[in-house]
């Protein structure tokens, strides 16, 4: 099995039984060391990983991380393991103390679904306060999959990690910043881009009444971009003949030049799936969609009263939510789903038509 397969075929089964594992023990032996166990290492061999490793710290003696990952018998990556009930942001300074102690370059503050990666980018040999990387069992993207996959046993090097921790690190802020702007704009936000548009001086009441224009401004442009870049991928594919996999890969194609933050592969490769499976009854060209923070709609005529069905593809368990009388919502395996509920959605467009 592929890297990317197994986690997450992990993240599948920890989905399902995350209610039944309360303590921390537990979050241990059914999540955490599966975890490494993708990443190839021997988490019963105590020469590689090596559990409960004394870290001293100051004048206490005896001080212990969960976990050590072992190169040579010396550690070069601590891990510090919390249930999996709890939320990380409190434990932060614990792994700080232990990490100057030792000759680990990299430590993982971990609650079996999020993991936070540490290194000392700010300082040598002084934990950074903020992680350079953190990987969400429950929300992965496939970029991630592809750093996750550098902290592999066979391919481990400190290197070639420290060489991309940086810009790991300052991405992820400013795509921080950038959400936070998209969903509420700031004064100071607005007023940047007001500098450039607008000629009158910007007042506290002008800054207000923009900052709604350049919050709509901001969904309308990057849904542009998406629009042309897929009716690019439609204009050059076959609807007639096309296959899921083709699909996918135009999709990949796309994604990879449009923002990631908006959208997902898999959001859109359903987005043309369903436009294909409604071109019996409607122009392809009338089909749109629009993202939500919590769903991704499919709608006629660009129009959100006439939304057809929700995709809810953003966690282990994707659902699909048709606007009919009852907002039936029916799970799916996988985005190849869409096809066994044609009938559905037909008769569900046909509502709007």
């Amino acid at each position: 099995m592929e890297f990317a397969d197994q986690i997450k075929s992990l993240a599948k089964r920890v989905q399902k039984m995350k209610d039944s594992i309360l303590t921390e023990e537990a979050t241990k032996t059914s999540v955490i060391m599966p975890f490494f166990q993708a990443l190839n290492y021997d988490v019963f061999n105590p020469e590689e990983f090596l559990p409960e490793f004394v870290a001293d710290v100051g004048i206490k003696k005896g001080e212990k991380v969960d976990y050590a990952i072992l190169q040579d018998r010396k550690p070069i990556i601590l891990i510090e393991a919390k249930s999996i009930q709890e939320q990380l942001t409190k434990h932060d300074s614990q792994l700080f103390r232990y990490f100057g102690t030792t000759s680990a370059k990299f430590a993982i503050l971990t609650n079996g679904i999020v993991y936070r990666f540490y290194t000392d980018l700010e300082e040598q040999n002084k934990m950074d306060t903020t992680p350079f990387f953190e990987f969400n069992l429950f929300d992965i993207r496939d970029h991630q999959i592809t750093e996750l996959s550098k902290f592999k046993k066979d391919i481990f090097d400190v290197e070639s990690i420290n060489t991309t921790a940086a810009e790991l690190k300052y991405t992820s802020e400013v795509k921080n910043y950038l959400k936070t702007q998209w969903d509420t704009p700031s004064d100071d936000f607005v007023s940047v881009i007001l500098s450039d548009v607008y000629p009158g001086k910007k007042t506290r009441q002008v800054i207000e009444k923009f900052n709604g224009i350049v919050k709509r401004s901001l969904k309308e442009f990057v849904n542009d971009i998406l629009n042309d870049k897929l009716q690019t991928a439609l204009a050059n594919t076959n609807s007639e003949q096309v296959s899921h996999k083709e699909i996918a890969s135009t999709i990949e194609k796309v994604v990879d030049e449009g923002p990631e933050i908006v959208t997902t592969q898999e959001e859109l490769e359903g987005y043309i799936t369903i436009r294909i499976l409604l071109k019996e009854i409607i122009a392809p060209e009338r089909v749109n969609h629009r993202d939500n923070l919590s769903y991704f709609n499919i709608l006629i005529d660009n129009n959100i009263r006439k939304w057809v069905c929700r995709l809810h593809f953003n966690s282990v368990n994707k659902m699909i939510q048709f606007n009919d009388e009852d907002k039936t919502t029916i799970t799916l395996n996988d985005v190849a789903d869409l096809i066994s509920h044609k009938e559905k959605l037909i008769l569900t467009a046909e509502r709007f038509i």
